[in-house]
This record gives C-alpha cells, sequence and structure tokens, in this order.
C-alpha cells in the first residue's frame, strides 16, 4: 500500500481546529481509495515563538524539503506584531521552497449564496494563478531621513530625488521606499503553467497586469507574456489592468477561465474572488513548486478571535487538502472529497455559521467524512 507522510503545521488561532477536520476528511478519502497518510505535526506558530524566540529554522526547512506537500492551517496571532509570523514561517516557505506558484480555484458551488445578483455555479468557475515570489514581495525596501548612512542616502537619491526633488538632508523630510522586482526567468515560468493549465481545462487565458503607468515592470510582463503565446497558438488569451478586472469578475465572472497575475495584484484579486465564491471559508489555495516542495492552506488567516470556538468553516481548509491529494496524484480520492464538500453543502443540514447554520466545525468535518465513505468510487 501507498504510503505518503505529510508535514502538517497547524499554526495559530482557528488553524488546528479546521486542520483536524481537514486530517479526518482526508483519512477517510485515504481508507476509502487504498493508501495510508502519516501525519507529522509541527509546532511553529505564534505560541511555539512566545515559548522558543523560534519562527521556521533552517534545519526545520531542509527537514521539510524531504516532503512533497505541507498542510498548513494560518499564521497570525494579536499577540505579536503583524508581519513576523507572516514573514518569518509562511514567507520563509515560500521562498525556500521557491513555490513559485498560487493557485487559487474561483468556484461557486451549488447551495452556496454569492452576492452577486443573478449568478449562478456556471458563472464562476474560473482559476487564478498568481506569481509567488517576486513583484514587490521580494523584501527590498527601506526609508531615509538626516543621520541615516552617507551610502543609503546615495541609492535612496539615485532612485527617487531626480523625479521627486526631495531634500533628504533636511530633517524635515523622510522617505520610505519599496521595490518591486520581476525576472524573465520567473515571469516565463509561471505564465507558461497557466498557459498548460489552460490547455487542461477551456483554453482562454487571461493575464492581469498594470503596464499603462507602471510600464517598465508590467510593461515586461506583458513582453513575456506574448512570447510565451506564441507557443500556444490554441490558447485564447487577453489583457486586463487590474483595475479593470476587479470590475469584470463582479460584473462578468462568466468571462473567464484562468487568470495569471503578477504577485501583488493576485494577492488583492483572489480575495475579491473569494467572497464572489461565497467567503473565506470556501477558499482554498496552494504555493506549488512543481518540482519541489509544495504547500496547501486555506486563505482566510488564522481569525484569532474565533479561537477554540468551533465557529470556523473547515471547507476550505477540506478543500485545500483536495488539492493536496491531486498534487500527489490521488486523483479518485480527490474526487471523493470534492463530491462530498458538495453533497453536505447541498444537503444544508450541517453548515458552520457563516453558511447560516449551528454546526461546530467539528461536525462539519464528520459530515463530510461521512459522505466520502459512503460515496461510490
Amino acid at each position: 500500500m501507498v504510503q505518503y507522510k505529510i508535514p502538517v503545521i497547524a499554526g495559530d488561532g482557528i488553524g488546528p481546529e479546521v486542520i483536524a477536520e481537514g486530517k479526518k476528511v482526508l483519512d477517510a478519502a485515504s481508507e476509502k481509495h487504498g493508501f495510508e497518510l502519516e501525519w507529522i505535526d509541527y509546532p511553529h506558530g505564534a505560541d511555539h515563538y512566545l515559548a522558543t524566540g523560534e519562527l521556521m529554522p533552517e534545519d526545520t526547512l531542509r527537514e521539510l524539503e524531504k516532503y512533497k506537500t505541507i498542510y498548513l492551517g494560518a499564521v497570525g496571532d494579536d499577540r505579536i506584531e503583524p508581519g513576523i509570523l507572516e514573514k518569518g514561517i509562511l514567507l520563509a516557505m515560500r521562498f525556500y521552497f521557491d513555490q513559485y506558484i498560487n493557485l487559487r480555484p474561483i468556484k461557486l458551488l451549488e447551495g452556496i449564496w454569492t452576492p452577486l445578483k443573478d449568478k449562478g455555479p456556471d458563472d464562476i468557475d474560473f482559476v487564478v494563478v498568481r506569481e509567488n515570489t517576486e513583484d514587490f514581495y521580494i523584501g527590498i525596501g527601506g526609508g531615509a531621513k538626516e543621520g541615516r548612512t552617507h551610502q543609503e542616502l546615495e541609492v535612496v537619491r539615485k532612485l527617487y530625488k531626480v523625479k521627486f526633488d526631495i531634500d533628504i538632508d533636511s530633517d524635515a523630510d523622510e522617505i520610505a521606499y519599496q521595490i518591486g522586482l520581476i525576472s524573465r526567468k520567473g515571469t516565463e515560468r509561471v505564465i507558461r503553467y497557466a498557459f498548460e493549465l489552460s490547455r487542461e481545462r477551456k483554453k482562454h487565458l487571461s493575464s492581469v497586469d498594470k503596464a499603462n503607468v507602471l510600464p517598465d515592470i508590467y510593461g515586461f510582463w506583458r513582453e513575456i507574456f506574448r512570447k510565451v503565446a506564441t507557443g500556444y497558438p490554441d490558447v485564447k488569451t487577453d489583457f486586463n489592468y487590474v483595475d479593470a478586472i476587479t470590475m469584470w469578475f463582479v460584473k462578468n465572472p462568466e468571462w473567464f477561465d484562468v487568470v495569471v497575475t503578477p504577485n501583488m495584484f493576485g494577492d488583492i484579486i483572489t480575495d475579491l474572488g473569494a467572497m464572489i465564491q461565497g467567503g473565506m471559508g470556501l477558499a482554498p489555495g496552494g504555493n506549488i513548486n512543481p518540482e519541489g516542495t509544495s504547500m496547501f492552506e486555506p486563505i482566510h488567516g488564522s481569525a484569532p478571535k474565533y479561537k477554540g470556538m468551533q465557529k470556523a468553516n473547515p471547507i476550505a481548509t477540506i478543500w485545500a487538502g483536495a488539492m493536496l491529494l491531486e498534487h500527489l496524484g490521488e486523483k479518485e480520492a480527490t474526487g471523493s472529497v470534492l463530491r462530498a464538500i458538495g453533497q453536505n453543502i447541498k444537503e444544508g443540514k450541517v453548515r458552520t455559521p457563516d453558511m447560516g447554520g449551528a454546526s461546530k466545525t467539528s461536525d462539519v468535518g464528520d459530515d463530510i467524512a461521512r459522505i466520502v465513505r459512503t460515496l461510490d468510487k
């Protein structure tokens, strides 16, 4: 029997609660489809950081690198300044494992309410492929004011003085800056991945940028997109400015099938996508390196105020678990989990408060696991 060892970082807030239900459902799928899952739990998160001062040490990253997938709950805690856990754990893993694809299915399931008038499951069914390691998230930035080192001021002068004429020799002025960067290699590989995915779906790929006002960085994105597109003459393509695509996601979501986007824009538009598919509790995500270690998680965050209350919706985490199984090649088990999620929603008997019900987090996991076991293969 095939066995998969899967590291688990349940993390913070509601993370441990929703991960427990994800594991429960995936265990049911593995039993039904004849393979084994061995869960390897890691403690990294707020409690571990407060107790030890440790975020994600190099030794742990090297250990995790031995595995094909990681199952992540959530990272973030009110007791710790925003950004410390997110950068030190979540982004540390994304960059260390070069998880250059962030994959977000935007799919409205039957029986789920959407805020979009007169739209249904046939209208909202697309995938966003977000570049995950470049753009404005590369971490190059800082500030300058009187008294900073001469070398730093010279760098800032070169970047900003001609355009803005900032007198940073005076204590009356101070600036902050963040630099975005994309590479040909990084851009080409994510766009190529999106084209390949398009061929598996409806052969329609939409690109997102802001080349009209940021032509250096996003004009470069467009140039690379056009070049890669020549190898996929069977795929229909179009360009969309990021502000315009937020409008079209709301007005005409049926226009889209696969969307490829730079990192920052993808971060923004996928939250809009989550809302039109029914809410954060129904939004899974994958951080993927096709040749290395990939990580699967819900996109909703840790919601510390709901910790321990059993109110959180585990469906996004269970759906992310289905994506994990698909990444492992267990397509039949993936199908069972997705069908079970759909049946649970259609029946409407076991729902968490965000979906109008009164069920506990664990009740939803129990019900979906039950359905997995009763489905025909």
